[in-house]
């Protein structure tokens, strides 16, 4: 396997959490409230959600896992915030498929309109 190609298995691995987690609506929704609110306890995360602490402690587990959040101990409560960096990450995944895309239609089109 080309180096170039291992880059972009290895780059597709590192992702694949990334979209796992991004995959289920209430994760998705967390996030969203992490990037929008800040940093927020779980105890806050759980305040009006129609699922139990529990339920949002697995998912906010799950996350973590995934890199999208780092949780650190504020007294008694552990506190969320949203992680940048493996989302980026996977951005940049997406726009090398998205260039690999762009240059087969090309080389498509090319063939195609070849007189």
């Amino acid at each position: 396997m080309s180096r170039a190609a291992n880059l972009s298995v290895r780059r597709a691995a590192d992702a694949a959490p990334v979209f796992a987690a991004l995959g289920d609506e209430t994760r998705l929704h967390l996030l969203s409230r992490l990037c929008h609110e800040g940093p927020l306890s779980i105890t806050r995360l759980s305040e009006g959600a129609s699922i139990t602490r529990q339920a949002i402690t697995k998912h906010l587990v799950t996350l973590e896992a995934s890199g999208l959040l780092e949780g650190r101990r504020h007294g008694r409560e552990r506190v969320y915030q949203f992680a940048p960096t493996r989302l980026q990450a996977a951005r940049r995944y997406l726009d090398q498929v998205s260039a690999q895309w762009d240059e087969a239609l090309g080389r498509l089109r090319a063939l195609v309109e070849e007189p």
